[in-house]
Protein backbone atom coordinates (compact mmCIF):
# COMPACT_ATOMS: atom_id res chain seq x y z
CA UNK A 1 0.00 0.00 0.00
CA UNK A 2 1.56 3.65 -0.96
CA UNK A 3 1.01 6.39 1.93
CA UNK A 4 0.93 10.04 1.54
CA UNK A 5 1.40 12.75 4.07
CA UNK A 6 0.01 16.42 3.54
CA UNK A 7 2.96 18.36 5.15
CA UNK A 8 2.63 21.33 3.79
CA UNK A 9 0.89 23.40 6.33
CA UNK A 10 1.90 25.90 9.08
CA UNK A 11 1.02 26.26 12.26
CA UNK A 12 -0.28 29.39 13.11
CA UNK A 13 -3.46 27.93 15.34
CA UNK A 14 -0.15 26.69 17.58
CA UNK A 15 0.92 30.15 17.82
CA UNK A 16 4.30 29.08 15.24
CA UNK A 17 5.59 30.69 12.27
CA UNK A 18 7.23 26.93 11.04
CA UNK A 19 5.81 24.19 10.17
CA UNK A 20 3.81 22.88 13.09
CA UNK A 21 5.30 19.12 11.82
CA UNK A 22 8.62 20.41 12.50
CA UNK A 23 7.49 20.53 16.63
CA UNK A 24 8.72 18.80 18.79
CA UNK A 25 7.27 15.73 21.01
CA UNK A 26 8.98 13.98 23.47
CA UNK A 27 12.13 15.24 21.61
CA UNK A 28 11.22 13.81 18.07
CA UNK A 29 9.54 16.39 15.76
CA UNK A 30 5.50 15.57 15.06
CA UNK A 31 6.45 14.14 11.49
CA UNK A 32 8.73 11.58 12.91
CA UNK A 33 5.94 9.94 15.01
CA UNK A 34 4.05 9.76 11.69
CA UNK A 35 6.90 8.44 9.95
CA UNK A 36 7.36 5.78 12.79
CA UNK A 37 3.94 4.43 12.89
CA UNK A 38 3.91 4.28 9.31
CA UNK A 39 7.31 1.95 9.33
CA UNK A 40 5.72 -0.46 11.36
CA UNK A 41 3.01 -1.00 9.92
CA UNK A 42 3.83 -4.10 7.65
CA UNK A 43 1.09 -3.49 4.99
CA UNK A 44 3.04 0.27 3.81
CA UNK A 45 5.42 -0.28 1.04
CA UNK A 46 6.17 3.37 0.15
CA UNK A 47 5.78 7.20 1.42
CA UNK A 48 5.49 10.32 -0.51
CA UNK A 49 5.44 13.49 1.44
CA UNK A 50 3.88 16.64 0.51
CA UNK A 51 5.50 19.90 1.43
CA UNK A 52 7.28 23.16 0.41
CA UNK A 53 10.70 22.81 -0.43
CA UNK A 54 11.85 25.20 2.21
CA UNK A 55 11.18 22.45 4.35
CA UNK A 56 12.75 19.71 2.66
CA UNK A 57 16.16 19.87 4.64
CA UNK A 58 13.96 19.59 7.93
CA UNK A 59 12.17 16.82 6.32
CA UNK A 60 15.74 14.89 5.14
CA UNK A 61 17.08 15.59 8.44
CA UNK A 62 14.14 13.69 10.33
CA UNK A 63 14.76 11.18 7.57
CA UNK A 64 18.21 10.50 8.10
CA UNK A 65 17.60 10.25 12.03
CA UNK A 66 15.27 7.62 11.69
CA UNK A 67 16.91 5.36 9.21
CA UNK A 68 13.74 3.52 7.73
CA UNK A 69 13.67 1.45 5.52
CA UNK A 70 10.95 1.81 3.55
CA UNK A 71 11.39 4.45 0.06
CA UNK A 72 10.16 8.07 1.42
CA UNK A 73 9.70 10.38 -1.58
CA UNK A 74 9.64 14.65 -1.05
CA UNK A 75 6.61 16.09 -3.30
CA UNK A 76 6.37 19.84 -3.63
CA UNK A 77 2.71 20.52 -1.75
CA UNK A 78 0.37 23.48 -2.76
CA UNK A 79 -1.38 26.51 -1.04
CA UNK A 80 -4.38 23.72 0.14
CA UNK A 81 -4.22 20.19 1.34
CA UNK A 82 -6.33 19.69 -1.53
CA UNK A 83 -3.83 21.07 -4.22
CA UNK A 84 -1.11 19.11 -1.60
CA UNK A 85 -2.68 15.61 -2.07
CA UNK A 86 -3.13 16.65 -6.22
CA UNK A 87 0.25 16.61 -6.39
CA UNK A 88 0.70 13.76 -4.30
CA UNK A 89 -1.44 11.82 -6.61
CA UNK A 90 0.67 12.98 -9.74
CA UNK A 91 4.12 12.04 -7.68
CA UNK A 92 2.79 8.12 -6.99
CA UNK A 93 4.96 5.45 -8.03
CA UNK A 94 3.10 3.99 -12.03
CA UNK A 95 0.90 1.28 -11.26
CA UNK A 96 -0.16 2.58 -8.10
CA UNK A 97 -3.66 0.95 -7.51
CA UNK A 98 -4.49 2.28 -3.83
CA UNK A 99 -3.40 4.94 -1.78
CA UNK A 100 -4.14 5.93 2.13
CA UNK A 101 -3.55 9.68 2.91
CA UNK A 102 -2.87 10.33 6.45
CA UNK A 103 -2.43 13.82 7.95
CA UNK A 104 1.52 13.79 9.33
CA UNK A 105 -0.32 16.03 12.18
CA UNK A 106 -2.28 13.00 13.42
CA UNK A 107 1.00 11.86 14.69
CA UNK A 108 -0.44 8.98 17.28
CA UNK A 109 -2.33 6.79 14.77
CA UNK A 110 -0.65 3.45 14.85
CA UNK A 111 0.81 0.73 12.67
CA UNK A 112 -2.72 -1.20 13.26
CA UNK A 113 -4.93 1.35 12.54
CA UNK A 114 -2.59 1.63 9.22
CA UNK A 115 -2.86 -1.99 8.73
CA UNK A 116 -6.71 -2.20 9.11
CA UNK A 117 -7.47 0.47 6.41
CA UNK A 118 -5.28 -1.10 3.89
CA UNK A 119 -7.32 -4.45 4.82
CA UNK A 120 -10.82 -2.68 4.07
CA UNK A 121 -9.43 -0.71 1.14
CA UNK A 122 -9.21 -4.30 -0.84
CA UNK A 123 -12.99 -4.34 -0.54
CA UNK A 124 -13.84 -0.92 -1.34
CA UNK A 125 -13.70 1.82 -3.18
CA UNK A 126 -12.85 4.36 -0.65
CA UNK A 127 -12.72 4.70 2.91
CA UNK A 128 -12.18 7.16 5.94
CA UNK A 129 -11.15 6.30 9.65
CA UNK A 130 -13.45 7.41 11.64
CA UNK A 131 -14.83 7.47 15.73
CA UNK A 132 -18.37 8.15 16.72
CA UNK A 133 -19.62 11.30 18.08
CA UNK A 134 -19.82 11.26 21.99
CA UNK A 135 -21.05 14.53 22.57
CA UNK A 136 -24.67 16.12 21.48
CA UNK A 137 -24.13 18.61 18.15
CA UNK A 138 -26.09 21.42 17.73
CA UNK A 139 -26.40 23.32 13.80
CA UNK A 140 -27.04 26.81 14.20
CA UNK A 141 -27.89 29.72 12.70
CA UNK A 142 -25.40 32.82 11.56
CA UNK A 143 -27.09 34.26 14.93
CA UNK A 144 -26.10 31.67 16.93
CA UNK A 145 -29.45 29.99 17.70
CA UNK A 146 -29.92 26.41 17.53
CA UNK A 147 -31.74 25.02 14.14
CA UNK A 148 -31.20 21.40 14.70
CA UNK A 149 -29.84 18.60 17.10
CA UNK A 150 -29.34 16.09 14.67
CA UNK A 151 -29.04 12.04 15.60
CA UNK A 152 -25.86 11.65 17.54
CA UNK A 153 -26.10 7.60 16.38
CA UNK A 154 -25.43 8.75 12.87
CA UNK A 155 -22.28 11.40 13.48
CA UNK A 156 -18.89 10.02 13.33
CA UNK A 157 -15.85 12.37 13.89
CA UNK A 158 -13.69 11.86 10.31
CA UNK A 159 -10.14 10.95 10.55
CA UNK A 160 -6.87 10.13 8.79
CA UNK A 161 -6.00 7.85 7.00
CA UNK A 162 -8.35 8.13 4.35
CA UNK A 163 -8.16 5.49 1.74
CA UNK A 164 -9.07 5.42 -1.80
CA UNK A 165 -8.26 3.69 -5.36
CA UNK A 166 -6.56 5.72 -7.11
CA UNK A 167 -7.62 6.36 -10.46
CA UNK A 168 -11.03 6.81 -8.91
CA UNK A 169 -9.49 9.83 -6.80
CA UNK A 170 -7.73 11.53 -9.34
CA UNK A 171 -10.73 11.57 -11.44
CA UNK A 172 -12.18 13.52 -8.75
CA UNK A 173 -9.90 15.57 -7.91
CA UNK A 174 -9.62 16.55 -11.65
CA UNK A 175 -13.07 17.41 -11.59
CA UNK A 176 -12.92 19.32 -8.41
CA UNK A 177 -10.15 21.44 -9.93
CA UNK A 178 -12.48 22.37 -13.13
CA UNK A 179 -15.31 22.60 -11.08
CA UNK A 180 -13.81 24.50 -8.46
CA UNK A 181 -14.64 22.21 -5.38
CA UNK A 182 -13.07 23.52 -2.18
CA UNK A 183 -13.29 20.59 0.37
CA UNK A 184 -11.29 19.62 3.66
CA UNK A 185 -10.69 16.04 2.74
CA UNK A 186 -10.46 13.83 -0.15
CA UNK A 187 -13.72 11.61 1.27
CA UNK A 188 -15.63 14.88 0.17
CA UNK A 189 -14.62 14.67 -3.22
CA UNK A 190 -15.83 11.40 -3.89
CA UNK A 191 -19.07 12.35 -2.11
CA UNK A 192 -19.21 15.04 -4.47
CA UNK A 193 -18.53 12.64 -7.49
CA UNK A 194 -21.60 10.14 -6.02
CA UNK A 195 -18.84 7.60 -4.65
CA UNK A 196 -19.14 5.38 -1.83
CA UNK A 197 -17.25 5.93 1.53
CA UNK A 198 -16.70 3.29 3.76
CA UNK A 199 -16.14 3.88 7.54
CA UNK A 200 -13.17 1.89 9.19
CA UNK A 201 -13.64 2.66 13.25
CA UNK A 202 -10.32 4.96 14.39
CA UNK A 203 -8.78 5.45 17.11
CA UNK A 204 -9.68 7.59 20.26
CA UNK A 205 -6.27 8.60 20.73
CA UNK A 206 -5.78 9.65 16.68
CA UNK A 207 -6.12 13.25 17.82
CA UNK A 208 -4.63 15.96 15.04
CA UNK A 209 -2.28 18.65 16.55
CA UNK A 210 -3.23 21.71 15.40
CA UNK A 211 -3.17 23.71 18.93
CA UNK A 212 -0.68 23.89 21.62
CA UNK A 213 -3.46 21.83 24.55
CA UNK A 214 -2.87 19.46 21.80
CA UNK A 215 0.49 18.87 21.81
CA UNK A 216 0.22 18.72 25.49
CA UNK A 217 -2.65 15.96 25.59
CA UNK A 218 -0.29 14.14 22.63
CA UNK A 219 2.38 14.30 25.08
CA UNK A 220 0.10 12.72 27.75
CA UNK A 221 -0.97 9.73 25.42
CA UNK A 222 2.82 8.88 24.28
CA UNK A 223 4.03 8.93 27.55
CA UNK A 224 1.07 6.68 28.70
CA UNK A 225 2.48 4.30 25.77
CA UNK A 226 5.98 4.44 26.77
Amino acid sequence: MHLLIPAAGMGRRMGSDRNKLLLTLLGKPLLAWTLQAAEAATSLTWVGIMGQPEDFPDFKAILNDLNLTKPVELIRGGETRQQSVYNGLQGLPEGAERVLIHDGARCLATPDLFDRCTEALLSCQGLIAAIPVKDTIKVVDESGFILDTPDRANLWAAQTPQGFEVPLLKDCHEKGKQLGWEVTDDAALFEKCQLPVKIVEGEETNLKVTTPVDLAIAEFILRQRL
